[in-house]
């Protein structure tokens, strides 16, 4: 944990963590050490910012490269904040720019740290619950870690598209279930059926924590018009 992570935590994380009131269940399925990755479902600009409110641990997320080259003195400001927080550049152009960031999280749990990601990729535009994209499960296999399912609920009314910042009325409710191993499928990450079915198990935790109708495709990139996912 670095020192701007815990000046963070307690600064910005316990006075928002008043003010918002997130709830939580499951969170004895959260090991107090060793690695593991949270997936989640996202709903919202705000879904990394309310599990490390009721999470102890520091969670690495993926954040946009963007975040990292503002200029100016905000710019720099909010660049030093995610990278002591532990975020993550990852380049949305495609190509393999996404299989690299992956690669750069295994350090972290390799190093015995917790990574969050959201296996849809962006946002559901709609509040369903989209397909999976396979990048959690390569890093499950290769990594050989657990994978704990996490299902956001409300964080889509406490800031929707549009809103600048959370609303601390609307009641956030986290759900955090059992770790989930994969052992039995050591030395196939490289298999597509295998890091598919994974990948599903994944995501059919996730819709069984958060109730969520299901759609068996990826979701859609948000427009030019909406502000991008974190």
């Amino acid at each position: 944990m670095t020192a701007l992570y815990r000046v963070a935590k307690w600064v910005v994380g316990a006075p928002l963590r008043g003010v918002l009131r997130p709830k939580a269940e499951g969170l004895e399925n959260i090991p107090h050490s060793g690695p593991a990755i949270l997936a989640c479902n996202h709903l919202s600009v705000s879904d990394h910012l309310y599990l490390p409110l009721v999470v102890s641990r520091p969670i690495a997320f993926m954040a946009k490269a963007e975040y990292f080259l503002q200029p100016g003195l905000k710019g720099w400001a909010r660049g030093a904040m995610v990278r002591g927080l532990g975020q993550i550049a990852v380049d949305r152009s495609g190509g393999r720019a996404g299989v690299d960031a992956l690669k750069r999280t295994l350090p972290i749990l390799q190093n015995g740290g917790l990574h969050g990601i959201f296996p849809e990729g962006t946002r559901s535009p709609d509040g369903r619950l989209y397909k999976g994209r396979t990048g959690v499960a390569r890093l499950a296999l290769e990594a050989k870690v657990p994978v704990i399912p996490i299902g956001l609920i409300g964080t889509d009314l406490a800031q929707p598209i549009g809103r600048a910042m959370p609303d601390p009325r609307a009641e956030v409710l986290i759900r955090i279930g059992k770790p989930l191993y994969f052992g039995r499928y050591e030395g196939m990450e490289r298999d597509k059926h295998v890091v598919r079915a994974v990948t599903d198990e994944v995501m059919d935790e996730i819709r069984r924590l958060t109730g969520q109708e299901y759609v068996d495709r990826y979701a859609p990139r948000a427009s030019a018009a909406q502000p991008p996912a974190a």
